[in-house]
């Protein structure tokens, strides 16, 4: 048996370049660290980019989740020709702000970062999450998440949307605000009801590791009914690593076993599905 911190082999390349459209380069080193030794270099975002590049994942949307994250992401797509950033405060971030009384402050930042360069080409990841905040922090992260809902619009960013245990608060909020041209459900884990609506409303769908997960049948199902052309795809590396390397440290160099089984969900060849892909995360996250 592997290691749970051992790297996994790189599948086969991919016909043509995708993209993987969600990660968290800064937070695969930081995890990296925390074990220490030469075997977790990999880790290292010019690695991993390189890794990633070996098998046609050939661009990478960065996510900065606080502060530092979002200001690592900027510099990070600043370094990298590859790469752009998406900034935010995670949900889970905004009550523990708003218990220090610095929320307003660092939604200013935020917003400042969202403007300070063509290299950021999204606002998020953003939104509801009732798993690991409590209801005594919902209406904070709803304050967070219209402020983000509006600094997108601002800004003219893709809308990047984190619903864990949400769905009916994040489409009731979404419903009744003015939203930017372009919304992405990172790491979609709704039901087919939800793909549906989602989808009519010309959302993008990214489907990350948990697509492949063997006990994932209803969200196969959800990105049955998903048009291919509102599918992204995405690692959220390091985590969600999938299938058959469940639980070991994932990476951009592995979501070409996520995009081989959007393509077989689908019923489209590889060629087709990659294709898409690219066309899909051109209309939504721009060109770079």
């Amino acid at each position: 048996m592997p290691e749970a911190s051992e790297r996994p082999p790189a599948p086969a390349p991919l016909p043509s370049p995708v993209a993987d459209t969600h990660c968290h380069l800064d937070l695969a080193r930081e995890q990296a660290d925390v074990g220490a030794g030469p075997d977790h270099e990999w880790t290292g975002p010019a690695r991993a980019l390189a890794d990633a590049a070996a098998v046609n994942v050939t661009r990478v949307v960065q996510i900065g989740c606080d502060l530092p994250g979002a200001a690592w992401a900027v510099a990070a797509a600043t370094d990298f020709p590859n790469v752009v950033a998406g900034v935010a405060l995670h949900p889970n971030e905004a009550p523990r702000l708003a218990a220090r009384r610095t929320l307003d402050e660092a939604l200013t930042e935020i917003d400042r970062l969202a403007g300070s360069s063509g290299r950021v080409h999204a606002v998020g990841e953003t939104g509801l999450d009732h798993f690991r905040t409590d209801t005594d922090g919902h209406a904070v992260q709803e304050t967070s998440f219209r402020a983000h809902i509006e600094m997108a619009r601002r800004h003219a960013k893709a809308l990047v949307i984190h619903d864990r245990d949400a769905h009916a608060d994040v489409l009731r909020v979404l419903d009744d605000a003015p939203l930017p041209d372009r919304v992405v459900f990172h790491c979609f884990s709704g039901d087919v009801d939800m793909a549906r609506h989602c989808a009519s409303r010309g959302w993008f769908l990214s489907f990350a590791g948990t697509v492949t997960f063997t006990n994932a049948g209803g969200l196969r199902s959800a990105l049955a009914v998903t048009p291919l052309d509102r599918v992204l795809v995405e690692t959220d590396a390091p985590f969600l690593t999938p299938h058959p390397h469940r639980g070991r440290p994932n990476g951009s160099y592995l979501l070409p076993l996520t995009v081989r089984k959007v393509a077989e969900v689908l019923g489209t060849d590889l060629d087709t599905t990659c294709a898409a892909l690219q066309r899909n995360t051109e209309e939504a996250f721009g060109s770079w």
